[in-house]
């Protein structure tokens, strides 16, 4: 059910945040046109909208990356013009973005002290770290290198860095994208926390049945202009995506299933000492994959399964070419290009850097 002009807990109050009119070109094209939104103080607002339908535009202009065309933004009623993201994080707004702005060869520590104003001292900074992120149970060791953590891990030290700037509004681009469905359930923890405590969120998200559970108000962007904004929790998924792609999803059913009776990854007696000192050491793994069969990898982050992921990859070889057996050869001390060539594919947890050269075009990444 849509509700263009939700009322009721905020009737007669002033939003947080307004923007009037927002528009913003780059020659010809429109990235956002005409877009008014309000943002409630104890609300969690879901942007929605396929890629390219100018979500990124508008919350990047909102955080004073990016200067708009035309209209204007409103900060508790009165006219916001923004320099530059120091002068919105000095009004109390905060972002997280998508891909990770952190330095690989320095320490959780070091990492949030470059997005602070740097008045405190390290060592009081990093007491403060530590302290916020037991608070809202996204704990961090400061003196971790960043390169050493997880994904999940490095998301964490996004949100405590702007936690700790004391945010009235923070928006997330993606953030349950690279987490775990159990470190997506603790990030809603925090979120709900942070509405309790009356700041305001705006949440990006492609994954509509986290927004049905977690948001109060979506607004839909389709083609860089608003949709809609309604009630998520009245909606179902399938109104949701239609609302952002203007037709209707069809659905996408599995075919039968074909399995093979010899296996297609078999790996043996697996042991591999870390290559860094906070690795973890493989000891004595053993499975068997068949073709039509999926197997899952449990456990919590940091016990293995990216020592397990090289192992399988070809980025760490075995001492044993049998440990690893991809269609009956033994793949163990085979490269990756030679295990793509068995027919092995690898999809790493992290998409940037590892999984794909960021700088570097969509044909250049796919050959």
């Amino acid at each position: 059910m849509l509700d263009p002009t939700p009322t009721g807990l905020h009737s007669g109050e002033t939003p947080l945040l307004r923007t009037v009119g927002l528009t913003k070109r780059y020659g010809n094209f429109l990235a956002n046109e005409s877009i008014d939104i309000d943002i409630w103080p104890q609300q969690i607002h879901a942007l929605l909208g396929e890629n390219g339908a100018g979500k990124s535009t508008l919350v990047k202009t909102i955080y004073g990356l990016i200067q708009p065309s035309d209209g204007e933004m409103r900060w508790q009623g009165e006219k916001m013009v923004l320099s530059g993201p120091s002068e919105a994080r000095a009004r109390g707004i905060g972002m997280v973005f998508q891909h990770f702005s952190l330095f690989d060869n320095l320490t959780v520590a070091e990492n949030v002290a470059l997005g602070l104003d740097g008045k405190e001292s390290f060592k009081d900074m990093s007491a403060r770290l530590q302290e916020v992120s037991h608070i809202y149970g996204l704990p961090l060791d400061p003196k971790r290198e960043v390169w050493q953590l997880s994904v999940g891990e490095r998301q964490r030290i996004e949100i405590v860095r702007a936690l700790m700037q004391n945010p009235k509004f923070l928006i997330l681009d993606e953030p349950t994208a690279v987490l775990t469905p159990q470190e997506a359930d603790q990030l809603f923890v925090v979120l709900d926390r942070l509405k309790a405590e009356g700041r305001a969120v705006l949440y990006i998200s492609h994954k509509l049945e986290e927004v049905k559970r977690l948001c109060d108000t979506a607004t839909i962007l389709r083609g860089g202009k608003k949709i809609s904004t309604c009630n998520p929790q009245a909606e179902t998924a399938a109104s949701l995506a239609r609302m952002m792609v203007g037709a209707d999803i069809k659905e996408v059913k599995a075919t039968a299933g074909r399995q093979t009776t010899v296996p297609r990854l078999v790996v043996n007696d697996l042991s591999l000492e870390p290559d860094d000192p906070h690795g973890v050491r493989l000891k004595h793994i053993s499975f068997e994959l068949k073709g039509g069969e999926i197997l899952g990898i449990a456990g919590v982050a940091g016990n293995g399964q990216d020592e397990l992921f090289a192992a399988l990859s070809g980025e760490r070889l075995a001492q044993d070419p049998g440990t690893v057996v991809i269609d009956g050869v033994a793949a163990g001390h085979f490269s990756i290009t030679q295990r793509r060539k068995l027919g092995a594919a690898f999809v790493p947890e992290e998409r940037l850097g590892h999984g794909t050269a960021p700088r570097m075009k969509l044909s250049e990444n796919a050959l």
